[in-house]
């Protein structure tokens, strides 16, 4: 049996085979869950529909986290097909292109607003909607994804990691919060990765390279190792941890 085994798991963020959300999605259905997606828009569901047939998951519907409405509605089909919720995977992040080549200083306040609701609010909106799908199940477990930028000043992360600072904030709020149901919330925080999310970012590949230079396994992350740390979080294995942020990055975060 997998250690997520009769588990059954909302995975939002999907956008391709190369996202960071596929690779979890992947390892929760190896690991036995029963696993339902959402899709923003109609380009992305038309990738969506394709990976979720490979895996036998459900796609549940269209989430756009700006609209309150598309959350009750997703999460109330999810009560209807499955009358509650063990595991949630958040991994929904924004920012304009142009916040993440120019400096930091020039965001808009709309944009820095924008950022942070998208990237930040929409993980305690989709917990809000989350949490009594999970008490019905006697608890569950919250998933979110970070970066090291929310720590550290990395250029051309900009809004971003600021972002992300108030990400992992909500994440142990949201814990603290949510413990007494027996949910856990818990934030991974994954190496650069090559997904669309990363398209964005200027000098990309020079800060991959970076990494694999000097991280002490002295390689590259894999996304199959987001997957696998993931799924392990999310399981009974870690019914311990809770408001954490934990790095999966061939040890980067640790260099100086």
């Amino acid at each position: 049996m997998g250690i997520v085994q009769g588990k059954r798991a909302l995975v939002t963020g999907v956008a391709n085979d190369k996202s960071l959300a596929w690779s979890i999605t992947r390892a929760l259905a190896a690991e036995g869950a029963e696993i339902a997606l959402t899709y923003q828009g109609e380009i992305l569901e038309k990738r969506v529909r394709p990976l979720a047939e490979q895996v036998g998951a459900s796609v549940i519907g269209e989430l756009d986290v700006t609209n309150d409405a598309q959350i009750d509605s997703v999460f109330a089909r999810l009560k209807e097909k499955w009358g509650g919720l063990d595991l949630l995977v958040h991994a929904i992040a924004f920012a304009d292109r142009e916040d993440l080549r120019d400096r930091f200083l020039t965001v808009s306040r709309a944009n820095f607003a924008r950022s942070l609701e998208i990237s930040a609010y929409s993980l305690v909106a989709l917990s809000r909607a989350a949490e009594s799908l999970m008490d019905a199940r006697g608890g569950g477990s919250i998933l979110t994804l970070s970066y090291l930028g929310a720590v550290r000043a990395i250029p051309n992360y900009n809004v971003m990691g600021v972002a992300k600072a108030a990400l992992e904030a909500c994440v142990r709020y949201l814990a603290l919060d949510l413990g007494p149901e027996n949910i856990r919330v818990n934030a991974l925080s994954a190496g650069p990765a090559r997904t669309l999310s990363s398209s964005a970012i200027r000098d990309f590949y020079t800060m991959a390279h970076e990494v694999e230079n000097r991280a002490p396994l002295k390689r590259a992350m894999k996304t199959e190792e987001v997957g696998t740390m993931a799924a392990a979080l999310l399981s009974d294995l870690s019914s311990g941890v809770t408001g954490q942020t934990i790095y999966v990055d061939v040890g980067y975060n640790i260099s100086g």
